[in-house]
């Protein structure tokens, strides 16, 4: 069956546009009711479903119609509140919930919104039931002869912030460690804050008076630079920055240089291999940098690359039997700590990281010798088949010509964004961005000639 709505994370687009609508919404509310229900069929109590959201104005309005529609399919709901995607996933699997609601557009800004759908277990939903649910999206909405029921899950924040802390050893502290944390207005303004104030450290906190317009407005870990401000005019020991539904983290060291999810990946599987019984290997993806795939190398950690998105990350983490994967965007996945991408998680394994090592972010960082990389967004109003345009073909021809074998070329479509990602990596870093500019200049005529 064609997935005419779920893409690779879920369903996402510009609200008010089809199918971001809050019709759309209650109709998919129940129609994900419905599937459950016949899931379940048999079973003594109802399917729960948990709905969680992050801060941006419009997701009161989905919530409101994905909850009327769940209790018109007869599945009761918990309500989460503002929360971060991880803390969803975990808190779906800790109450057995039959599935897990995220409302969020991620790193997107406000104008945009979609949802995430986690299975009982806190995992990717099976494709088998999304397609389900696709499919009764096309039958007409018919109420249930037994309503189900709504309840607001007060405990939820805590538990999340237990939970994260948990993922330490016991006896774990960051007293005397100062950090500013950057929340991206997002859906981790309350908790982050929390845990690691929790775990001793002093915190200062930026990007936590959200207003329903302002997630990932230059802030967050899109756009580091009011975190690195924070950092070196205050001295503090390093900066942490999510995105708007805390999933993706970066880092930022005490002379303000950004320290990506590639630099954070190294850290942990280097942490892991010295300390914890070895690291079976790392997944990253396509848009990996050469040097960290070179650096785990060097430890002797194995590394494979999947296509980009989280999801190609966990396939190929589940195929290989392997803990630990990512992406160079600060999603970060730790198998053996949580079932998704965390950025709480990921921070915190990077902190213990650094003081097992006894070293300064900056002084770990430096242990990776990075090949120059540029990337470049080139906007699209359409999707454009990048492998059959003859025009695209040969102007990437031309730029591999010129990096004669010494770097790599890289183009495709964004998952979450209207964009073409174009990616040049080299030894020559002015090389490497003159050759993208041009590249990218070359995508936009083609892509300009296609409206």
């Amino acid at each position: 069956m064609k997935r005419k709505y779920f893409g690779t994370d879920g369903i996402r687009g510009r609200v008010g546009q089809s199918p971001i609508t809050p019709d759309f919404f209650l109709h998919l509310g129940w129609a994900v009711g419905k599937v459950l229900a016949g899931e379940q069929r048999g079973e003594a109590k109802s399917p729960m479903v948990l709905i969680g959201k992050d801060t941006r104005i419009s997701g009161y309005m989905f919530e409101s119609a994905l909850e009327a529609g769940l209790i018109a399919a007869g599945v009761d709901v918990g309500l989460l509140g503002p929360m971060p995607t991880p803390g969803i996933a975990y808190l779906t699997r800790t109450f057995q919930a039959s599935a897990g609601i995220v409302i969020s557009a991620s790193h997107n800004p406000y104008t945009d919104n979609g949802i995430k759908l986690f299975s009982t277990d806190g995992g990717k939903l099976n494709d088998d039931i999304e397609s389900a649910i696709e499919a009764q999206l096309d039958q007409p909405m018919i109420t249930a002869e037994k309503l189900g029921k709504a309840r607001r899950i007060s405990d939820a924040e805590g538990r999340y912030i237990e939970f994260c802390k948990g993922s330490l050893p016991w006896g774990f502290s960051l007293t005397g460690l100062s950090i500013v944390v950057d929340c991206a207005n997002g859906a981790t303004y309350k908790v982050a804050p929390e845990v690691f104030k929790e775990l001793g450290a002093s915190v200062t906190t930026i990007g936590n008076t959200p207003d329903g317009i302002n997630i990932n407005k230059e802030c967050g870990s899109t756009d580091v630079g009011a975190l690195q401000e924070k950092v070196t005019s205050l001295g503090a020991d390093l900066g942490i920055a999510f995105d708007g539904d805390g999933d993706r983290v970066i880092f930022v060291d005490h002379t303000g240089v950004t320290v990506d999810g590639d630099d954070l990946l190294y850290i942990i599987a280097a942490h892991k291999h010295l300390h914890e019984g070895g690291c079976t290997g790392v997944v990253g993806t396509l848009m990996s940098n050469f040097g960290f795939e070179l650096a785990l190398k060097e430890l002797g950690i194995p590394f494979a690359r999947a296509k980009v998105g989280d999801r190609y990350v966990l396939e190929l983490m589940k195929e290989r039997n392997w803990i630990l994967g990512g992406e160079s965007s600060g999603h970060i996945v730790c198998g053996d700590a949580t079932t998704t991408g965390d950025g709480i998680i990921s921070a915190l394994q990077v902190l213990q990281a650094l003081q097992k090592e006894g070293k300064s972010l900056c002084e770990m960082r430096q242990k990776i010798n990075k090949t120059p990389q540029c990337m470049i967004n080139v906007p699209v109003s359409k999707k454009i088949d990048l492998d059959s345009n003859q025009g695209v073909r040969s102007a990437v021809a031309q730029v591999e010509e010129k990096l004669d074998g010494r770097g790599r070329v890289l183009l495709r479509a964004s998952g979450t964004e209207p964009v073409i990602r174009v990616m040049v990596e080299g030894e020559q870093g002015e090389l490497v961005s003159a050759l993208a500019k041009e590249l990218a200049d070359s995508v936009r005529e083609v892509v300009n000639a296609a409206v």
